[in-house]
């Protein structure tokens, strides 16, 4: 039998394939974790989930190669021991040595160039936020009927410097244990809700100038009523948008030296009890709700005001079920002329469907059907138009309603505007008064002023050339 004593590690180290394996593993993920690292410790990082890559995938194929080594060393002591023949001399261990190295560093330079590169690269995008390593479903559909549809999550999502880094990598561990173990939340909870918010300043502001006057806008609602003929209506609205010194809603909320706080009693804020005011010239006024008692804000959470507080969902808006059916329409999805179109959609959306299969099968057959029944003539003349419809008003419901994440109509609130959710009137319901009964106003001309209200052919969009208009991307 061969003598082992004193052999050196190295020849036992190059006699065996899985000691080999593990070497190569290990300098593999030592020398790509070298790439990856300084991207990550320069004070602002672009992507959170890189600490996926940095913290879990690296070190478990770093410690896998460790785990390796001595198993294959073992194996390798065995099997010389069962070998009559020549041992390996240190020659030819270091010849095996040289060859080995030399495939690694090509295989290192090829892998930590490339293809931690790319793998960072498709770890910025909404693809793999929303579809590969989360279950995002419902943000993703979201986001790309978004203004901001082209951003990168991170550029949202992640704050600058160590302290963001650093936030972002916890959570993003975090987010990943909840999928593995299944018990992420559901739904899953918005950033407010979490409280996982980056600073406006830090994200908003980088392309968004608070400061930045914006004259009056146009803003025109769409909507088709539930009768026979889908009557259409409009209102026409010119916004204050303002901003800077020169007022409006911007410049009100977040002009220089404006600083708003507020005290919420929910995760959502939706529910406002207390408010702080401080002005350009320093003074301060703090209001409360209507049975709120002063120094309620000592007990409850307290945030400073952004732009995240009333465009909440810039980036990836949920809408009711009569503002989804309707920009369905006005795409042309869903035919107008369809008798009763729109009130047969708002009632098999609002359907309770325990499986997004169920709702697949059923919001398109009740949508033939309807037509079978009520309208024989139109259903034998129109089946192309009737199924054009319900492939509409099927996506319509896809796109806000996701029953295995427990996610529905509403479940999102937008605080931009006050029809359908608090929003606006979270503070200015005229509720809300200082120690000298002075109310946080609820007058519309504050912000807008109405040019038409539900009209069914308002002169001003004939005027302005945008009767047939189709709806902006960043409506509610």
């Amino acid at each position: 039998m061969a003598d082992l004593r004193g052999r050196p590690v190295l020849i036992l180290l190059t006699s065996h394939w899985i000691s080999m394996l593990g070497a190569g593993l290990a300098t593999l993920a030592g020398f790509t974790w070298l790439f990856v690292l300084p991207s990550s410790i320069h004070g602002h990082v672009d992507n959170p989930y890189v600490g996926i890559l940095i913290f879990l995938i690296i070190p478990a194929v770093f410690f896998l190669g460790l785990i390796l080594i001595p198993i294959g060393i073992a194996f390798a002591k065995r099997s010389l021991r069962e070998d009559l023949g020549e041992l390996p001399d240190r020659r030819q261990a270091w010849r095996r040595v040289g060859i080995f190295f030399g495939i690694m560093t090509m295989l290192n330079l090829l892998i930590g160039a490339q293809v931690s590169y790319r793998a960072l690269d498709h770890m910025d995008t909404p693809q793999f936020c929303g579809q590969t390593c989360h279950v995002m479903k419902p943000e993703f559909t979201a986001h790309l009927s978004a203004p901001h549809r082209t951003v990168e999550c991170a550029h949202c999502h992640v704050a600058p410097g160590a302290q963001g880094w650093v936030k972002a990598k916890m959570a993003g561990t975090r987010q990943l244990i909840e999928v593995l173990l299944n018990n992420y939340p559901r739904p899953i909870e918005s950033a407010m809700e979490s409280n996982r918010l980056v600073l406006s300043e830090d994200t908003c502001e980088g392309c968004h100038d608070r400061n930045q006057f914006v004259g009056p806008v146009v803003r025109v609602i769409t909507k088709f009523n539930p009768d026979e003929t889908n009557s259409r209506t409009e209102t026409v609205l010119t916004m204050h948008v303002g901003g800077g010194r020169f007022g409006g809603i911007h410049g009100a909320h977040m002009g220089p030296g404006v600083h708003i706080r507020y005290a919420v009693s929910d995760k959502k804020r939706q529910t406002i009890p207390w408010v702080e005011y401080r002005s350009a010239t320093g003074q301060v006024d703090t209001f409360l709700a209507e049975g709120s008692k002063p120094g309620v804000e000592q007990s409850l959470p307290v945030y400073e005001m952004q732009c995240v507080d009333c465009h909440n969902r810039a980036s990836h808006p949920f809408r009711t079920a009569d503002q989804a059916i309707d920009r369905k329409i006005m795409a042309g999805d869903i035919p107008l002329d369809l008798p009763f179109v729109k009130k047969t959609a708002i009632d098999l959306v609002k359907a309770n469907y325990q499986t997004d299969q169920e709702a697949e099968q059923k919001i398109p057959a009740g949508v033939v059907d309807f037509y079978r029944r009520s309208y024989p003539d139109i259903a034998g003349k129109r089946d192309a138009d009737i199924r054009k419809a319900a492939t509409g008003i099927l996506a319509a419901y896809q796109e806000n309603v996701f029953p295995d994440l427990k996610v529905t109509w509403g479940t999102y609130s937008n605080n931009l505007g006050h029809m359908d959710y608090p929003g606006c009137f979270r503070c200015h319901d005229e509720s809300h008064s200082n120690s000298a009964k002075k109310t946080l106003s609820q007058d519309c001309t504050l912000c807008h002023n109405p040019v038409a209200v539900d009209e069914n052919a308002p002169e001003v969009l004939t005027t302005l050339g945008v009767r047939q208009m189709p709806p902006p991307q960043n409506a509610p």
